[in-house]
């Protein structure tokens, strides 16, 4: 595929769109650290065969979007223990920016409404984007992600530390401590070859390695705050879907998530984690095709 670029809330965001641009669009969001290449191009095509323009695009300071440079990147230890005492944080954007950048995107590419897809962060994104912006919205489906409350299960520790952990610049060094990481929150019940996890790994960091994206994500996040009075108001048809082995995101994020936007329909995947299963791919594309085409049905 090729990339294209267009102007969204003040910024040079990277995309790629798959289908045919008179059918109804489905905007794919990403999660904390990743690329839109995350978002597999058979998953994508599978999408766009089901009749939908289908788009992916770099978050901001990830992957061939524009980078901050000028931000400093914060000290994440130091922010979450800010944050656990209540204190007002200080960083360079939240996931508020966040949304307003993929509003942005729909409008660079003059698409007056969409389907939301997020996954991860991406889903905190979307959350937002339908909250926010319901008159942008067809309906909204939120991947792998959560609510926000703090009441919530979190990551185990060995989860935190190795997604806080400092790597080296090198390719090696790189391709050692994501290995670590994507063995340990993927799907157990689907995990992915050793070649295939290396190869997926190295195209992302060929395209753009840049931590220092990581950590003002991962800030935005946190000074965010919950989602709970959003998703009580929310009245946008709505699709969670969650791996029951989510070592990330545990899958109570889910369920809370879904329990609290009336009328949202659940999705737990068995064996599933955190990450995309390549044979789990038709699977996921088709409860989400099923989920727009009610929309799109019920709209006509």
């Amino acid at each position: 595929m090729t990339s294209e670029y267009v102007n969204a809330n003040a910024l040079r965001i990277c995309y790629d769109e798959f289908g045919d641009s008179a059918d109804p669009a489905v905007l794919l969001i990403m999660g904390l650290g990743t690329q839109m290449i995350a978002w597999p191009e058979a998953f994508c095509q599978h999408l766009a065969a089901g009749g939908y323009r289908v788009i992916r695009f770099d978050n901001r300071d990830i992957g061939l979007s524009q980078k901050l440079v000028d931000e400093k990147a914060p000290n994440l230890l130091r922010m979450l223990l800010a944050s656990g005492f209540g204190l007002r944080l200080r960083v360079p954007y939240t996931l508020y920016d966040m949304a307003l950048d993929t509003v942005g995107v729909l409008d660079g590419l003059g698409i007056e409404r969409a389907h939301i897809v997020g996954a991860s962060m991406g889903g905190m994104i979307a959350q937002l984007v339908a909250g926010d912006y319901p008159q942008r919205t067809l309906s909204l489906t939120s991947m792998m992600s959560t609510s926000g409350a703090r009441s919530l299960p979190r990551a185990s520790r060995q989860v935190q530390r190795l997604m806080m952990r400092r790597t080296g610049s090198s390719e090696e060094d790189y391709l050692c401590s994501a290995s670590r990481l994507w063995r340990l929150i993927g799907s157990p019940a689907y995990p992915p070859g050793k070649q295939e996890l290396r190869e997926r790994l190295l195209a992302s960091y060929r395209r753009s390695y840049y931590p220092q994206g990581f950590l003002r994500q991962f800030a935005a996040i946190v000074a965010s705050g919950d989602r709970v009075e959003l998703l009580r108001r929310l009245r946008k048809p709505t699709l969670v879907i969650h791996g029951s082995a989510d070592a990330l995101v545990p899958v109570e994020g889910g369920i809370h998530t879904a329990d609290l936007v009336p009328g949202a329909q659940l999705a737990v995947i068995e064996g599933m984690g955190h990450d995309l299963p390549k044979v789990l791919l038709p699977r996921l594309a088709s409860l989400i095709l099923e989920h727009v085409n009610n929309q799109e049905q019920r709209a006509a």
